[in-house]
């Protein structure tokens, strides 16, 4: 077992820092600590843990510059992605601290088969593990952990380990906005000891995001222990170019939403099925706009593509695009390494892209995007189902009325964004079916994932 982590800079491949794995007896102690803070921490009020989850988003705000830097030194984040993550994390707090306590709210209920009344209750269900990757280093983090302490749970975090340092920044500023100390531990583990994790005793829910592998392989563990799991997986989300589709608004959103995050989000869009009528135009122009994309350090405010997080990344990226080029893929730009320091590659775009090539079938996560020939609008919607995957997409259409028909009765996915791209909202779930995962965070569904829905029968 290596007993050290250490973070590199993925735009300098210089050594930032490095972490001591802790041993088991640590880990042990660290869950102990963890549901002893949740003993007490349940039996707080919903408005009293809204106020402290409010308190969290301010601290964030607070120390958004300190916050974001570190991100995109662990990862590569365009610092000005950055600077909106840590944005976005504080809306959720405010979000989660203005509407947790009314869905958290006892629900009194007639009864049909017994006598008196019956009363439901959202009760928390104790220790929840996250396993969370390195792509959105804090809203991964806040996502499901402040969703669960409003619920009253105690959370424990593995984070990837490229970002470990945002995971531990993550811990101190909760606790410096008021959150009891223990309730938020930070594990820094290898793969083995999270097993025993998932398996200890005091752990009663398990959340993941991450591949489809990760999550067959966390879901089987947890569920020998028969305990819940949420899942958020990959995808290789498509979006549907129709006939009548603006192609001015196609054009810049598709390359907006293939590159955002340098191209490493599991929501990015990553096929392309464009209609007959407008296929050749749309490959032009997207591939024109892709050409134009300025690479460069994610430390600067004009740079529009950063380096991948990390080289193992890169050369898996490489070897899927290789092998879809070997079956009869066409590079129509980029396609290669930069020569520089960093874990840079090229804006690219794949045509002639089709069934039992890795860019048709699998995810491509990096600056890599594959275009796909539809006849008409059936067609487009049955390559996009095709997919085994499922979590998001989109379409581009001037009749968004039939769009958003498409959308909800045909669009095999749990999100689809009309004439745009966009990323998560707190007032919205979030979440996939198929190979994507189960489960859904945000919108306030995922305050009562891991709740116990307790039914109390009381006298007439």
């Amino acid at each position: 077992m290596t007993d050290t982590i250490t973070t590199t800079n993925p735009a300098t491949e210089e050594e930032i820092d490095r972490f001591t794995l802790v041993d088991d007896d640590t880990v042990d102690t660290t869950i102990g600590k963890t549901h002893d803070a949740f003993v007490n921490w349940k039996l707080e009020s919903a408005e009293a843990r809204a106020e402290v989850i409010r308190s969290i988003g301010a601290k964030l705000r607070e120390r958004k510059e300190e916050l974001a830097t570190k991100m995109t030194q662990e990862v590569g984040k365009l610092i000005g992605d950055s600077r909106d993550e840590v944005e976005l994390c504080a809306a959720i707090c405010d979000f989660t601290a203005d509407n947790g306590p009314r869905q958290l709210a006892d629900e009194d209920r007639p009864l049909f088969a017994n006598e008196g009344r019956g009363r439901v209750s959202h009760r928390p269900i104790g220790v929840v593990y996250g396993i969370q990757p390195w792509n959105f280093p804090a809203y991964q983090v806040v996502r499901y952990s402040i969703a669960n302490l409003m619920a009253g749970n105690g959370v424990l975090l593995k984070h990837a380990s490229n970002c470990t340092g945002s995971g531990i920044m993550l811990r101190h500023l909760y606790e410096e906005a008021g959150l009891p100390e223990d309730l938020f531990s930070v594990l820094v583990i290898d793969h083995d000891q999270s097993d025993k994790v998932i398996d200890h005793e005091l752990v009663r829910g398990v959340t993941l995001t991450g591949s489809a592998a990760s999550g067959r392989h966390v879901a089987e563990r947890a569920g020998k222990a028969l305990k819940k799991t949420v899942l958020e997986l990959g995808s290789n989300d498509a979006y549907l170019v129709l006939e009548d589709a603006d192609l001015d608004l196609a054009v810049k959103t598709a390359i907006e939403g293939r590159l955002y995050n340098n191209a490493q989000t599991c929501i990015n869009a990553k096929r392309f099925i464009a209609t007959e009528p407008v296929y050749d135009e749309f490959v032009e122009r997207f591939t024109a706009g892709m050409e134009a994309v300025k690479i460069g350090d994610p430390m600067d405010e004009d740079t529009e593509l950063g380096p991948m997080a990390r080289s193992d990344l890169r050369d898996k990226l490489i070897d899927q695009m290789d092998d879809s080029v070997a079956k009869g893929a066409r590079i129509r730009c980029g396609g290669k390494k930069l020569d520089r320091k960093g874990y840079y590659f090229e804006p690219t775009v794949l045509d002639r892209v089709a069934p039992g090539m890795s860019a048709y079938d699998d995810e491509f996560f990096g600056p890599v995007a594959s275009v796909i020939k539809a006849v008409d609008t059936t067609d487009a919607v049955r390559i996009a189902n095709s997919s085994r995957f499922g979590l998001g997409g989109g379409i581009f259409s001037r009749d968004e009325e039939r769009a958003a028909q498409i959308a909800r009765d045909h669009f095999d996915t749990g999100m689809v964004f009309i004439n745009s791209f966009g990323l998560a909202d707190p007032n919205m779930p979030f979440g996939g079916v198929k190979e994507s995962g189960y489960g859904r965070e945000h919108g306030g569904f995922g305050i009562k994932e891991f709740t116990n829905a307790k039914s109390v029968f009381l006298g007439a």
